[in-house]
């Protein structure tokens, strides 16, 4: 029940909470004494809710995958929508911060690629489908420029190859399984009705 009250209400909450932490900012990083690389690891999890916010207000993003691309079927649930975002993003841009602050900086470019991988999506579904689609906006304004910055930046970090390789290789995993994950949800169903 929780769960279900939840999957209807994290969008409001991850305005809150994004808004909250882009103010929290500011006293974060003087009192820490944050470099600029770190504060750009700490902006990927605001900035996605923001993100979040264009994306999944009134359900835009199920709807347009499970109309758009699975030509009707419900392969996104609200709850699994709620299982990608709030463990799937927040989860690892937080894990992700605090990589970069206790164990070595350059795990701040999980976050990142994070970002970019996402807006890459958008970006690709836009340009091929030739129209708008939920997200498109902040990854072109915000999602473009703040992976950017922070892979530059990362390059005074002594960040490795394993670092961008691990990124990389963490957030294709989460985005193939949620490809599986529908796919296979999206083919049951329609096996179910023919």
């Amino acid at each position: 029940m929780f769960t279900r009250w939840l999957s209807r209400q994290w969008v409001k909450l991850a305005l809150v909470l994004g808004t909250l932490l882009l103010l929290l900012l500011p006293i974060l990083s003087y009192r820490l004494e944050w470099n600029s690389f770190l504060i750009l690891v700490y902006l990927q999890t605001p900035i996605y809710m923001l993100h979040q916010v264009e994306e999944h207000t009134r359900d835009r993003f199920r709807t347009f995958l499970n109309q758009q691309i699975y030509h009707g079927v419900e392969a996104l649930t609200p709850v699994a929508v709620l299982w990608i975002n709030i463990p799937g993003v927040w989860g690892i841009t937080f894990v992700s911060l605090y990589m970069a602050v206790f164990v070595a900086a350059g795990w701040g470019l999980i976050g990142a690629y994070l970002t970019a991988v996402n807006a890459v999506v958008h970006l690709a579904w836009g340009i091929g489908m030739r129209k708008y689609n939920p997200g498109l906006w902040t990854a072109i304004l915000l999602f473009v420029p703040l992976s950017v910055l922070t892979f530059w930046k990362s390059a005074g970090t002594q960040a490795t190859w394993v670092n961008h390789l691990v990124g990389l290789a963490v957030v294709m995993g989460i985005h193939a399984a949620i490809v599986i994950y529908t796919g296979r949800r999206a083919g049951h169903l329609r096996a179910l009705h023919s």
